[in-house]
């Protein structure tokens, strides 16, 4: 269900860089997060996140996040944008 939101959403971002940029700029509104992406790569989208109680979806694998948001690789985190 929650990936269906990802994927129908209009602006949204893809990457731990530009999901991050978009949580400090106060843009991000949902953030998914890929469980078996390697925490070093995560850890500051999931802690900015978190500091700004910000919605915080884990996506079971790093192909299924990247499938929804359009891209055929994975992806460690994304986020889905206001607006």
């Amino acid at each position: 269900m929650s990936l269906e939101r990802l994927k129908a959403a209009r602006k949204k971002t893809i990457g731990t860089k530009q999901t991050a940029k978009a949580i400090e700029r106060g843009l991000a509104r949902v953030v998914f997060v890929a469980r078996d992406a390697d925490t070093a790569v995560t850890r500051d989208v999931v802690a900015a996140a978190t500091a700004r109680h910000l919605e915080l979806v884990y996506v079971d694998t790093m192909a299924a996040l990247g499938k929804a948001c359009g891209i055929d690789v994975g992806a460690a985190a994304a986020a889905i944008l206001e607006g």
